[in-house]
């Protein structure tokens, strides 16, 4: 088992949005933008922006990674577009206050019909229900995920008929 196999996902955390240079097996080296690793495999995602304004996603191995190296910080720029990378489309366009008005507005709303809901992660965050169902920006029924079908399914029946019942007031719940 090599190394960086036998650090922890806290550790690799302390790579997350920085620029890295990875030598993997075979002398083969990679650079870009350390997005995320898998915690059960040590597989590292690196990601490039290129000229043309496209996008170059590389996986690398864990049990190849021989050494990593910091390049360079992420700036807050750089943070924030690594982490809206992946996110839906739907997200992009709101802004973080109205995406902060639909997460409070969904939150009250599920409170008020009994059911259990945290939040969870950074801003913007995730909704967490009865610890088996997470509902991301911009929370609306495609957002929902759980391993649970039952659960999923009358979750994101609820949120659907919350948002057919008050279409335009959807995020302007009150008590």
């Amino acid at each position: 088992m090599n190394e960086w196999m036998k650090k922890s996902p806290l550790e690799w955390e302390d790579y997350v949005y920085k620029e890295v240079t990875v030598v993997a097996s075979e002398k083969k080296e990679y650079k870009g933008w350390f997005l995320t690793a898998d915690p059960v495999s040590a597989n590292i995602v690196l990601v490039n922006f290129l000229e043309d304004g496209s996008l170059s996603v590389t996986g690398v191995m864990g049990h190849s990674v021989q050494t990593l190296d910091v390049v360079s910080e992420g700036d807050h720029r750089m943070r924030e577009k690594l982490t809206h990378l992946f996110m839906s489309g739907d997200y992009k366009g709101h802004s973080p206050e109205d995406l902060e008005k639909k997460k409070n507005s969904l939150r009250k709303w599920l409170e008020k019909n009994h059911i259990p809901v945290i939040e969870q992660g950074e801003s913007p965050r995730t909704l967490c229900v009865a610890g088996v169902l997470t509902i991301d920006p911009p929370y609306g029924p495609e957002n929902c995920s759980s391993a649970n079908e039952i659960i999923l399914s009358r979750v994101q029946d609820l949120i659907q008929g919350h948002l057919e019942a008050y279409p335009q007031e959807v995020f302007k719940y009150t008590d």
